[in-house]
């Protein structure tokens, strides 16, 4: 059986007499077994899930432009029927804010469960697994496979593998890119080798990350570079469903056969097979108790339950528990009941707080945005008429998804106007910049800053319209 590597104190090694103590021991491949069963069905259709979103929505199409586009040299941000602009950045701390309650609310009730389910690292961990398990063959196959010398079936063995992971890596790259030049200029772009520098760095970048990351590195990631793992602990109490093993019904451990009785032979439920280490990505073994290398992805208990079928045993010697229904042997109704604490449902309330204000704000925020921007260089000045003159530039952003007529309007001192064109045509998604000119009569208002208020109105829809202060200029 394969183990992961473990830390080793110096001052133990040196104890021992090991003049060359290393810190670390140089680490063991970790080969998982396949396991079938109810949480892996369930991982597997994460993983489809999760990348028929990731891999689908660059093709998707919204009138005529790419349903979902992040145009960083254009500054908008396209996610179907609605355009987003810098300063709609409260809109993406909302999202954020969203996120992580969504994880202290998942952490609480249920422990790692977007690491066991929808982590890209699990994700991409699983894909390039199955390639392996495909090309290599299962886990005693690929074992024997590391240990044999290099020869001519190892070697086109081994370069299949690496290939589809390559492949793999290199469409993740792309679809990820595409997700900001789109994905049909960029793959045009590629088919001509015309891509610019960065849409190619990018490409290749992600690519050796996914590469690196789900081909070799694995659960080094979960262990040591992801931070989660580190502070959940502060985000899981006695009442928090995790993985566990029954200590109490399946020790004292012990192989035995299947007629055998376990009582009589001073025996508990667990064979001590070590299946359900065999099959733990990250290569622990569960029944020294929750780990931070658990990732929650219940392989072990997929695996355990098999082993319970086969001796005739009650399924759940490993699996989803609280530390309190295990010590006071609970019912699924009570570890149920238990679940909603106040920590709980502290969460769920700023939640769906957040989200719902979130969603309303959207939904009825005005689709035209305007910024007044005045002419610096020129305060204000006297012109023909007897009239004062100021100019503004004004910033027009229509995020609609269809062409616009406005009206620019400024009220706020007597006789004040609009004197060059006060209608603009805007396009979906387009912002314009809209020199200004206003004037008013001389006299009027006090020397030095007043304030005024510019108005912007779509003709077809009254409702549609952004008022936006400013001051007017009167020289002394």
């Amino acid at each position: 059986m394969d183990r992961p590597s473990r830390i080793i104190p110096i001052a133990a090694a040196a104890a021992a007499g090991d003049a060359d103590a290393e810190l670390f021991e140089v680490r063991q491949k970790i080969h998982p077994r396949a396991v079938t069963g109810k949480f892996a069905a369930w991982r597997w259709s994460m993983v489809w899930i999760t990348q028929l979103v990731f891999y689908g929505l660059p093709w998707l199409t919204w009138n005529g432009r790419p349903a979902v586009l992040f145009d960083l040299t254009q500054r908008q941000f396209f996610l179907f029927g609605t355009v987003l602009y810098p300063q709609d950045f409260v809109y993406l701390t909302g999202l954020l804010v969203i996120a992580a309650m969504s994880l202290f609310l998942f952490t609480a009730v249920a422990g790692r469960l977007w690491c066991g389910y929808a982590c890209p690292q699990t994700v991409y961990t699983e894909i390039f697994m199955w390639i392996e398990m495909r090309v290599e063959g299962d886990r005693a196959q690929r074992i024997r496979l590391d240990r044999a010398p290099m020869s001519a079936r190892k070697l086109g063995l081994r370069a299949a593998k690496h290939g589809l992971w390559l492949a793999v890596a290199l469409w993740t790259g792309v679809t990820f890119v595409g997700y900001f030049s789109g994905m049909r200029p960029l793959l045009a772009s590629i088919g001509s080798l015309d891509a610019g520098g960065w849409e190619a760095f990018w490409v290749l970048f992600y690519a050796f990350a996914t590469y690196g990351n789900a081909g070799f590195m694995r659960e080094q990631v979960c262990k040591y570079m992801c931070p989660y793992a580190r502070f959940q602990s502060a985000m899981i109490d006695r009442d928090t469903l995790v993985i566990t093993y029954d200590g109490g019904r399946g020790d004292p451990r012990g192989s035995r056969s299947r007629k055998a009785d376990p009582r009589a032979l001073g025996l508990g439920d667990c064979v001590d097979c070590g299946v359900c280490v065999e099959v733990c990505p990250t290569g622990i073994d569960i029944r020294k108790g929750l780990q931070n290398e658990c990732i929650g992805c219940a392989a072990c208990v997929d695996a355990c339950d098999k082993i319970m079928d086969r001796m005739g045993y009650a399924r759940g010697l490993i699996r989803y528990d609280t530390e309190r229904g295990v010590r006071e042997r609970l019912s699924r109704s009570a570890l149920l009941r238990q679940a909603l604490r106040p920590r709980v449902l502290v969460y769920a309330a700023v939640l769906a707080a957040v989200t719902t204000g979130l969603v309303a704000h959207m939904a009825l925020r005005t689709p035209l945005k305007v910024d007044v921007i005045r002419d610096r260089g020129v305060l204000g000045r006297e012109v023909e008429d007897g009239m004062t003159e100021n100019v503004y530039r004004l910033q027009v952003m229509n995020t609609s998804e269809r062409a616009r007529r406005l009206r620019i309007g400024v009220a706020g001192l007597e006789s004040i106007a609009v004197v060059s064109n006060a209608f603009v045509d805007v396009e979906r998604g387009e912002h314009r910049l809209v020199p200004v000119r206003v004037r008013a009569l001389q006299g009027v208002g006090k020397p030095g800053p007043n304030r005024i208020e510019f108005t912007v109105e779509a003709l077809d829809d009254t409702r549609v319209a952004v008022r936006e202060k400013s001051t007017f200029f009167v020289p002394r």
